[in-house]
């Protein structure tokens, strides 16, 4: 196995959320020292606590959005991984400002800090609500036009287009990584977690918003870690952009179902009405993965078992 010094160290940004402290322990694991920013307003620090103890993890809290000064940090490392954001699409649109700071400022302060400091590759969680409301299914990365319907997509689509302005300009070289629903442990936003709190504090009712037909696809945590560290290993465009999700839907009746018979049964299931959840929210998505598929990547697990697997653990987290 490498040792820490072996590889230079790595920048991961939100690296104490659910997503991040994944890939964190597989850097770590791959031979690397890592510095994670994160401002914990939804990570855990001691998540990251057995890498801190043996040396090979550095944490610093720092607001992106605020532009601290972020080159002590950044110096001396070989790339960046940009992680951190606003987890609640819904938070945004009843505060614009969350997405313009945690999302697009955000970007451009970690951009112009890798800029200063010589880290030439940067890497970026995205999402599949750039896309907007697509009338192509499964959605491939070569869409358009991008349409994001709330605050959250259109962050994400501003910084898709910052990392491609950078990259052409400075001599950089961007991965942007579009999501699909990503699910595991840890995770505090969605509809998993959202129906698992609502029946823990109401076991008799579940209310689901929307009509309940809303489709998409989920990916396990550890399988976007692998995607994403495949394409990185496996494509050396100047820019590189990537879906990743799996390749079947799983409607939210059927989650909510599952969730109702996890609790023995018992709730009623009552639906808002509406095709969308909540203002943003895109009812149907399905991604075409054929471009990170060609890489040799393959999703361990599929949406419906990824699901399962959310609501198991998310139960466990909850001490039911």
């Amino acid at each position: 196995m490498s040792t820490p010094q072996s590889k230079p160290p790595v920048v991961v940004t939100g690296g104490a959320g659910a997503i991040g402290t994944v890939l964190v322990h597989a850097l770590a694991d791959a031979g690397h020292a890592v510095r994670v920013i994160d401002n914990l307003s939804s990570g855990k620090r001691e998540r990251l606590r057995d890498l801190e103890q043996l040396g090979r993890l550095t944490f610093h809290s720092q607001d992106l959005g605020r532009d601290d000064d972020l080159r002590p940090t950044f110096r001396g490392a070989g790339e960046v991984w940009h992680l951190a954001a606003n987890p609640n699409i819904s938070l945004g649109t009843q505060n614009p400002r969350i997405d313009l700071e945690n999302g697009t400022l955000a970007m451009a302060h970690v951009l112009e800090a890798a800029r200063q400091t010589d880290v030439r590759r940067v890497l970026f969680a995205s999402s599949s609500v750039v896309y907007g409301m697509p009338t192509v299914f499964p959605t491939p990365e070569s869409y358009g036009p991008l349409l994001p319907e709330s605050q959250y997509g259109a962050s994400k689509l501003a910084s898709e287009a910052l990392i491609s302005a950078y990259c052409h300009s400075y001599g950089m070289r961007g991965w942007i990584f579009r999501f699909a629903n990503i699910v595991g442990p840890g995770m505090t936003h969605g509809v998993i977690p959202d129906f698992l709190q609502k029946i823990r504090r109401d076991p008799n009712r579940l209310e689901v918003l929307g009509d309940g037909r809303q489709a998409k696809s989920y990916l396990w945590v550890t399988d976007c870690v692998a995607g994403m560290r495949r394409a990185e290993e496996a494509s050396q465009e100047v820019v590189n952009v990537f879906n990743l999700g799996t390749e079947q839907q799983v409607p939210v009746r059927d989650i909510a179902q599952r969730v109702v018979a996890a609790f023995g049964g018992r709730a009623r299931i009552e639906y808002t009405g509406g095709r969308q959840g909540w203002p943003g929210d895109i009812p149907l998505q399905l991604l075409s993965v054929s471009k990170i598929l060609s890489l040799g990547w393959r999703p361990q697990y599929d949406s419906s078992t990824a699901v399962d697997m959310a609501i198991a653990a998310g139960r466990a987290e909850l001490g039911i």
